[in-house]
């Protein structure tokens, strides 16, 4: 492992292809970019203030270095996110641990992946078993869907370096959700066309929500970036860029910008007028968002977050997943 190279340069993106970089911005719900959705930036002035969208040009050319992982940010950001947001990051072996025990009981056994050690963990090298016992195959696999919530720079779906000492990590022993369905793509595929299916089906199949922009734009990059890595090992060559911007677009629906006690974009909640009729004429006065006001998920005037099923090829708001699913019951 070494450190370096965890920070995808946005100007690298841009000059591979500009719509790239626009497409990683988009937030699908508002039909805009995301937002900044933190003071982390605003003393940088104009448009970085928190409400503002995040533009190509505050993080391209002479701006470049805006948008770092957390830890090439200094100490005091870093505290200061704690602080505002409780935003602590996992160090990979638990990601690892956490992950295997999702994968234990869908296999029905134990360490299939990969062998833990202390804090640390040693990858499996022979192809991944299919059937399972309950006769489950590697299709099932990548068609089961996984979520990450508040998931920062995504380390439970892709584990690029790991976010907490900023170490990177070896290609065959990474452990994000996404990386062992790519890994188990690789394995099961044979031509470039069955590969694309399936590796799309896997992007298709795993979610991830922040609330502060940088983070979900680094999500987005590292999910990017590891379809890169996955991409040249197995076929020795860079994809082409309309497949570039084809993940992109999954992303730019999949990892997006959430308030996740509110299931709106972070701040988006506005007052509502209340008119009162007097003797003389019509009164009205400012109340807070009902949603607010009463902790109702289903009641916020703010902007209602949206994802898409790529099973059915339908869009849906977040929170009427939670209906559906009776989690608020």
């Amino acid at each position: 492992m070494n450190r370096n190279q965890i920070d995808i340069k946005e100007n690298y993106i841009y000059k591979l292809d500009n719509e790239l970089l626009e497409i990683l911005l988009k937030d699908r719900s508002s039909k805009k970019n995301i937002i900044w959705a933190t003071d982390n930036y605003a003393h940088k002035g104009f448009g970085y203030q928190f409400s503002d969208e995040i533009t190509i040009m505050a993080i391209t050319g002479h701006k470049g270095g805006v948008v770092k992982p957390r830890t090439e940010k200094s100490k005091k950001e870093q505290a200061d996110r704690i602080r505002d947001k409780a935003e602590v990051f996992t160090p990979s072996w638990i990601c690892n641990k956490q992950n295997n025990l999702v994968d234990n009981a869908w296999f029905g056994t134990d360490f299939v992946f990969n062998e833990e050690t202390e804090k640390t963990w040693v990858a499996t090298t022979e192809p991944i078993v299919f059937p399972t016992a309950t006769g489950k195959t590697w299709r099932d696999y990548i068609n089961d869907v996984r979520l990450e919530i508040t998931c920062g720079e995504a380390p439970y779906l892709v584990s690029r370096y790991d976010t907490v000492s900023g170490y990177m990590i070896e290609l065959s022993q990474r452990i994000g959700l996404l990386d062992r369905k790519l890994r188990v793509v690789s394995e099961n595929t044979q031509t470039e066309k069955e590969w694309l299916k399936w590796a799309i089906k896997s992007f298709q199949n795993i979610y991830g929500y922040d609330w502060q922009g940088d983070n979900v734009l680094l999500a987005r990059e590292n999910l990017l970036f590891t379809f890169i890595d996955y991409y040249k090992a197995k076929f020795d060559k860079e994809p082409d860029i309309d497949i570039l911007k084809k993940i992109a677009e999954i992303l730019s629906w999949n990892i997006w910008q959430m308030d996740g006690l509110k299931f709106v974009i972070p701040e988006s909640c506005k007052e509502v007028e209340e008119g009162q009729l007097t003797l003389f004429d019509m009164n009205t006065e400012k109340q807070p968002c009902p949603g607010c006001a009463k902790n109702d998920p289903y009641a916020h005037t703010g902007v209602y977050c949206i994802i898409k099923d790529w099973k059915e090829n339908k869009t849906t708001s977040f929170v009427s997943l939670l209906k559906e699913k009776n989690y608020d019951k």
